[in-house]
């Protein structure tokens, strides 16, 4: 369930409000008020499609052991180390053309809030 009963608190006026927390600021439990649609939107979110499974790590993957049991792992099997990686080598490596290994250039971004304009520009786009 992508949220429990006990943190909605209100839906009146089409409005909502649920209990969160706030981690940036010392795990403090707030309250918010957002609009019906906003809270769906968000809500759904949190839904995977059909046939997708959530992936959840444990064991020596979980956030508590992996910095000291991978290591222990990749020594058993024989891995060496991976090299540490900057956000400018991941990025560079990301807008490299996968075919002749030139650079990549963003033309356009598409986000969530564009992204409804993006759709309605290619339908009249298609419909001429």
């Amino acid at each position: 369930m992508a949220i429990s009963h006990h943190r909605l608190l209100s839906f009146r006026d089409n409005q909502v409000t649920f209990r969160w927390k706030d981690y940036a600021h010392g795990n403090k439990g707030k309250a918010m008020t957002v609009r019906a649609d906003e809270f769906l939107r968000r809500f759904l979110l949190h839904v995977l499609p059909r046939g997708f499974v959530r992936i959840r790590f444990f064991g020596f993957l979980s956030a508590r052991k992996r910095t000291r049991l991978l290591p222990v792992c990749r020594a058993l099997v024989g891995i060496s180390q991976p090299e540490k990686t900057t956000a400018v080598s991941v990025a560079s490596r990301l807008f490299t053309c996968p075919c002749c290994g030139g650079a990549m250039t963003m033309i356009q971004q598409i986000t969530s809030r564009t992204l409804p304009s993006f759709a309605r520009r290619a339908r009249l786009d298609d419909s001429s």
